[in-house]
């Protein structure tokens, strides 16, 4: 893409430049993809990839390094921390939290103020078209699965497969979704159908695997490692 932001272009339309608000603050060696929309008071940290059509909202937080696919929504006021990465079309709720420090502290053990170098960052990966719901808490390091929903407010510490329907503190799977995000509905012993859609699903040993998956569906984390570098200069913002 072109490292020019053109501000009177329409910003919602893939193949587009992206929009950043005035109030958002974008690290120079962040790297935004075409179509963006960045809002108020977001905060993109360096080195961050956010992938095209990706919307991050009011007073998100995308920490360094992290790596966003095409068409996520991160709402407002969700924390993203580092080093996460999720992949294309995964929905970050409002004042939702993935974490990355398994033993958290603000001092070491004499005493002294912890810095970078005094413990390692660990990252929650959530994989193609997942659903995170609002305040819900992913707990690093954990993984999870494709077209999974994550019920509101949440605690997730441990992974969770593909296509489950978690809920509660700690989270526990009562059923599965497809990829319209509807509970899906039993219709044989191992067989599941959407109601919304129609496509079905065969679990087997607690996996959910598609039985005959729509064309188009997404490719799993095929754009974040070639999100365009771009450097946006102060006149870009409005």
């Amino acid at each position: 893409m072109s490292n020019q932001f053109h501000p009177h272009t329409a910003p919602d339309r893939p193949g587009r430049p992206p929009h950043i608000a005035d109030t958002a603050d974008v690290d120079s060696l962040a790297r935004i993809g075409d179509g963006a929309l960045i809002w108020h008071l977001a905060q993109v940290r360096e080195h961050a990839r956010v992938g095209a059509g990706c919307i991050l909202g009011r007073g998100s937080y995308i920490g360094p390094g992290v790596i966003l696919g095409e068409n996520c929504k991160v709402q407002n006021y969700a924390l993203v921390y580092e080093p996460a990465v999720l992949e294309d079309g995964v929905f970050i709720g409002p004042a939702a939290v993935l974490t990355n420090d398994m033993f958290p502290r603000a001092i070491t053990a004499d005493g002294k103020r912890k810095d970078a170098d005094d413990w390692d960052a660990v990252g929650v990966t959530i994989r193609t078209g997942a659903s995170i719901g609002a305040r819900a808490v992913c707990i690093a390091p954990v993984t999870i699965g494709a077209w999974a929903l994550i019920a509101a407010g949440a605690v997730v510490t441990s992974d969770v497969p593909d296509y489950a329907l978690v809920v509660g503190v700690p989270a526990r799977r009562i059923g599965w979704v497809g990829r319209a995000g509807v509970p899906l509905e039993r219709v044989g012993d191992e067989l599941f159908r959407c109601p919304s859609t129609g496509e079905e699903y065969h679990e087997h040993n607690g996996v959910l695997t598609a039985v005959l998956p729509a064309s188009g569906a997404p490719a799993r984390f095929r754009s974040a490692e070639n999100v365009p570098e771009l450097r946006i200069p102060s006149e870009a913002r409005r």
